[in-house]
């Protein structure tokens, strides 16, 4: 699922459906790996463990990926604006244009940084529950 970068609203909706394995991650270690008292026999810990983790990962890079490239196409929108702006600095459609824009990215560089803590949280959370088994 690619990013919109043009549209903030659905930027953050496509991030949230995105999330969705960060945000279930203590329900897959739940019944994917057993607690010692409901253990079952033929699961093997370590393989479930390997599995979620390379999807954690995969998930983390792709997201990381894709904001990080809005944040450079963005960027550059307010780069080529300033530029408008400072030849034509009459015109408010450009100044407000700029403005919108300015946003965008601060809102873009936060989700970069709520970002990074999804990641630790998920970490986190895979580390308690599969250090004994699975160590990346």
């Amino acid at each position: 699922m690619a990013l919109v970068c043009d549209d903030f609203l659905a930027f953050e909706e496509t991030l949230k459906s995105l999330r969705k394995v960060d945000d279930n991650i203590v329900h897959a270690l739940n019944t994917t790996i057993p607690t010692s008292s409901f253990s079952e026999k033929g699961i093997d810990p370590s393989a479930q463990c390997q599995e979620l983790y390379k999807q954690l990962n995969a998930a983390h890079q792709s997201r990381e990926n894709a904001i990080k490239k809005c944040i450079v196409s963005v960027s550059e929108r307010v780069h080529n604006l300033r530029k408008q702006r400072d030849e034509d600095g009459d015109n408010l459609q450009v100044t407000k244009e700029l403005k919108k824009e300015q946003n965008k990215l601060r809102m873009m560089q936060n989700e970069l940084h709520v970002e990074e803590v999804v990641c630790d949280r998920s970490s986190k959370i895979f580390h308690e529950r599969c250090r004994l088994f699975f160590r990346p």
